[in-house]
């Protein structure tokens, strides 16, 4: 966190306008855009083959055991999710809206042992009725959504009643010191140069505020060394009600 803090005032100064003209698109070509997209996906995906050898597989098989029936997983990145779902899911929808990383997702789906959809959109508007499944999965992917509430809402609206949502997500610290310079790095731009992921976001209150009612939930910390601090995660199950 210390070595975050110390990086976050040069990101906001020197990356953050690159970043915000990017997304614009005011100045920078369209094919040098979606190229600057691109690689920020192929590092997410070398990230993420790093977290799982540091120990998020072990996560992903815990946050997975014992699903069954229909189930839809939002923000499926490159799809590291789907060889650790159990043969009990029937079917599985994978939402993701980044085209590179949807790509890997459907590479990924025809090794599964479920019968895999992958689908092109956001998570704040799922494509698919309401009450149409019997558990979601929000896995490493609300801290980076441009409207967490939103996709909450959409989650517990997709899922019927009874149903259940994995979930698997890095949140704001319960430590007031670090959690204040959690919001400092978000503030400064942190944002803006790690894929839109934000440090400071309280998912437990969203999940709650959303309806949802948490049955099991552990915390732990995950980081991925040198740049990555050390952030804290919540791993667990939200019922909604019948």
């Amino acid at each position: 966190m210390k070595l975050a803090m110390r990086l976050a005032p040069l990101q906001a100064h020197y990356v953050r306008p690159l970043a915000d003209a990017a997304a614009r698109r005011r100045w920078v070509p369209r094919p040098l855009s979606r190229g600057l997209r691109r690689v920020l996906s192929r590092l997410l995906v070398g990230q993420i083959k790093r977290a799982d050898a540091l120990g998020m597989a072990a996560r992903r098989r815990q946050l997975l055991d014992s699903l069954s029936g229909r189930v839809i997983e939002v923000g499926a990145g490159n799809g590291a999710n789907l060889a650790f779902y159990p043969p009990a899911v029937q079917e599985l929808v994978a939402v993701e809206p980044e085209p590179y990383l949807r790509g890997l997702a459907e590479r990924a789906a025809r090794g599964a042992e479920a019968a895999v959809t992958v689908l092109h959109a956001p998570a704040e508007a799922l494509p698919v009725e309401d009450g149409s499944f019997d558990a979601a999965v929000a896995s490493l992917v609300l801290c980076s959504v441009a409207d967490p509430g939103a996709a909450v809402s959409e989650l517990y609206r997709v899922i019927r009643p009874g149903g259940e949502l994995r979930f698997n997500e890095h949140v704001r610290s319960l430590s007031r010191r670090v959690a204040r310079a959690q919001a400092i790095a978000d503030r400064l731009g942190w944002p803006r140069v790690s894929g839109g992921c934000h440090l400071a976001r309280d998912t437990e209150a969203l999940l709650s505020a959303a309806g949802f009612r948490i049955e099991s939930l552990e915390r732990y910390s995950c980081g991925i060394p040198p740049l990555d601090p050390k952030k804290p995660h919540i791993i667990g199950v939200a019922r909604k009600p019948g």
